[in-house]
């Protein structure tokens, strides 16, 4: 039988704060870990991201917290600031019930505001190397209070070159502290590390099983590289997540996919090398604050990050290696939450796929792209649960006895149901549609009619302008959710963007001059299309692609 938090020996405010964030069993590092803390041991563990380590070594270290003494008793060192800030705040949650104060100290940030938070008083700093050495040579951070250090990916520090740094902060801890060294490898130079810092350490290593994550549902799915997008929108259409990281390879596929998914109306954050530090700070914040759906990274731009509740995890490419493929994996089916990590493998692929099985000791499911039959199976699921929902709970006994009751009186009830479900689904002036289970991958179905509108937009391909440009624009400019915008057609020296009515009304009084690439862009209401075929562009400037339609009716759940 798995532990339970409990069994770890934690504290009853402890236990409080990881009961409220709805953590629900401990992961094998945890479980492996927090004891041996807890005892006072020196600890080297070997775990990737996404095992849970931040919790194994924070719960021990709130619970040991004197917080009626203001000063720093934990210090955790990290490569990055996204890290260390991430650290931090999974710090605070767990800790609030406590009162723990935790500060994150990084370069790029003014000291102003670390060193306000160092004359406060705090119990936790977590910071990068560098910083937290400039810190002590200021004379603002003092360690001789430290009881508790932690090296979290020290891998990777050391690889960054960080060993000097860290070397200098260690010997300024006092001798009677605790060491807890985690690294996702052991090699060489982190034995040498660990042999000359900490004291008879208790060595924890989770198995590639433990690190694919119990929790996180594996699946593959087999495509035409050209076909990815459709299945990739079609997964998403059908379980509707509410955070979801999509890899990429490549910068230049995540700028793609990201304009790609924008335009059909998904809001899809992009982040890579090329993304300077505060746009990548706001990108990730618009993800965890649930602004953006979907984050499109590369493997590179996404190391260090820690974001909670991601609830899918999708390859558009496949991994290089094992290693790769477990620390994107890793960052779904957190703390015993339940995640789903799709990769998308092309028939070329299906080698590499089985090297990867071999490496992590596990077979992938196949699964085969949803139909456009699933999705609309799906949705009257999702609608029937809903309407079960609605009864069970009372918040419908509003309408029985007045309109309900008067229309079952005058006509058949199961009509009236039918009715009010066919008006749920758009009806006349909404998104209604008809979706047929026989669809292939490249059809598509019009636009319901009244539901959206079609602007012109004097400026196309020739200007070098793309489909992100149009919805930044729109987005940025006229206060247009990504959502509102359906499918956005280039050509050679002008555009044709559909739109949903009631945004197309104030991108025209908002922004009727757009500004693109450096030149003033005018949006008018598109003619017709009856109207448009006599002043249709020639030929060689027609779309080669097969038009897609935005995306209508509502999202559901898995």
């Amino acid at each position: 039988m798995a532990p339970t938090f409990a069994d770890l020996h934690l504290s009853n405010d402890v236990l409080k704060a990881i009961d409220a964030l709805g953590f629900e069993e401990p992961t094998p590092i945890q479980s492996q870990t927090i004891p041996l803390l807890l005892q006072g041991h020196d600890v080297l563990a070997q775990a990737q991201t996404g095992t849970g380590k931040t919790a194994a070594f924070a719960l021990p270290i709130i619970q040991s917290v004197d917080v009626a003494k203001r000063h720093v008793q934990a210090l955790v060192l990290a490569p990055t600031r996204e890290l260390a800030v991430q650290v931090a705040e999974a710090m605070h949650n767990l800790g609030r019930t406590k009162g723990i104060a935790v500060l994150p100290v990084y370069g790029g940030q003014a000291y102003d505001r670390q060193l306000q938070g160092l004359r406060n008083g705090v119990h936790v700093v977590v910071g990068t190397p560098g910083r937290v050495m400039d810190h002590m040579r200021r004379g603002t951070l003092d360690l001789s209070t430290v009881r508790t250090v932690v090296l979290d990916e020290a891998d990777e520090m050391l690889d960054m070159g960080f060993v000097e740094d860290i070397e200098f902060i260690l010997n300024a801890v006092p001798d009677e502290r605790q060491i807890a060294l985690f690294s996702a490898t052991v090699p060489r130079r982190i034995e040498s590390l660990a042999k000359r810092y900490l004291r008879d350490p208790q060595r924890v290593t989770i198995s590639h099983d433990a690190r694919t994550e119990s929790q996180t549902r594996q699946m593959y799915i087999e495509v035409q590289y050209r076909d990815k997008i459709e299945a990739l929108t079609r997964i998403l259409d059908l379980e509707s997540p509410s955070s979801a990281i999509v890899f990429c390879r490549t910068k230049r596929e995540v700028d793609e996919l990201s304009a790609t998914l924008q335009s059909r109306g998904y809001t899809a954050a992009a982040i890579h090398g090329d993304i300077n530090q505060s746009q990548r700070e706001r990108l990730l914040q618009s993800f965890r604050d649930g602004r953006a759906e979907l984050l499109i990274a590369t493997e590179v731009a996404a190391r260090g990050l820690d974001i909670p509740d991601v609830t899918h995890v999708f390859n558009y490419d496949i991994p290089d290696d094992a290693d790769a493929y477990i620390h994107r994996i890793g960052r779904t089916g957190r703390m015993g939450k339940k995640g789903d990590a799709v990769t998308f493998v092309t028939p070329r692929e299906m080698g590499q796929l089985r090297f990867i099985e071999k490496q992590i000791h596990k077979n992938l499911r196949h699964v085969a792209v949803p139909t456009t039959g699933d999705i609309a199976a799906r949705r009257q699921e999702v609608l029937r649960a809903a309407i079960v929902t609605a009864i069970e709970s009372g918040a419908a006994a509003t309408y029985y006895s007045g309109l309900a009751e008067s229309l079952a009186k005058e006509h058949d009830p199961l009509q009236v149901a039918a009715a009010a479900i066919y008006l749920a689904n758009g009806g006349p002036g909404g998104r209604h549609e008809e979706v047929s289970a026989v669809e292939e991958m490249h059809e598509s179905q019009p636009t319901g009619p009244g539901a959206m509108a079609r602007l012109y937009l004097d400026t196309g391909r020739e200007h070098g302008v793309r489909p992100q440009d149009v919805v930044n624009a729109f987005t940025a400019e006229a206060g247009i959710a990504p959502a509102a915008i359906g499918t956005i057609d280039m050509f050679g020296d002008f555009s044709l963007v559909e739109i949903e009515r009631k945004a197309a009304a104030l991108v025209l009084e908002r922004a009727a001059l757009l500004h693109m690439h450096g030149r003033e862009v005018t949006v008018t209401p598109a003619r017709a299309k009856s109207e448009a075929k006599t002043a249709a562009p020639p030929p060689r400037d027609r779309p080669k692609k097969p038009r897609t339609k935005p995306r209508t009716g509502p999202r559901t759940l898995a």
